[in-house]
């Protein structure tokens, strides 16, 4: 596992940019209001706060789930599912340095999207989360994911977002929404 590159100060600015603008955008697509919206069962973290087991090998990003409960209440009923979005900085970075036509601010909100679509999906359980990482996702239920993040960013004006579509252009190709 290569863990040398992490996000500097000036991109964990681009990457928190990116959330703003990914959770506004997943939010009025799925039409959902700010009691139903997830905010207090999901969290974004990058390398620096990911613990190993967190940290992959391939993909950029992956939802892990965890069982939370409300402080001092011991009852089984108090338990809640609370997914953490784990952004692997150095897959991300290495990508961009590598692929000349991405740049940073596009790609970090077309991964941020994805992962709150499969949030958003989990929690309205209408993909169960039954996997240890999303390498294990089923590849019907990444390409849907994908092809729900295209839809939700085609009418997103943000440059070089095209040349992020073209990077996952075999995602979404074929429809099965």
């Amino acid at each position: 596992m290569k863990t040398a590159r992490r996000f500097n100060k000036e991109e964990l600015l681009k990457v928190d940019e990116a959330v703003k603008v990914s959770e506004e955008i997943v939010n009025n697509f799925y039409k959902m209001s700010s009691g139903q919206w997830l905010k207090n069962r999901y969290d974004i973290k990058t390398a620096k706060d990911l613990v190993p087991h967190e940290c992959v090998d391939g993909p950029f990003a992956q939802v892990v789930k965890y069982e939370g409960r409300k402080k001092d209440v011991s009852l089984g009923s108090s338990l809640f599912s609370l997914y953490k979005v784990c952004l692997q900085d150095y897959a991300i970075l290495s990508t961009v340095e590598k692929k000349e036509d991405l740049s940073l601010e596009p790609f970090l909100l077309y991964i941020l999207t994805h992962e709150l679509v499969h949030v958003v999906r989990f929690s309205k359980f209408k993909q169960r989360y039954e996997n240890k990482n999303e390498a294990d996702v089923t590849l019907d239920e990444e390409r849907k994911v994908h092809q729900l993040t295209h839809i939700i960013l085609k009418p997103v004006l943000v440059p070089g977002l095209s040349e992020v579509f073209e990077f996952y252009k075999d995602w979404h190709r074929e429809p099965v929404i």
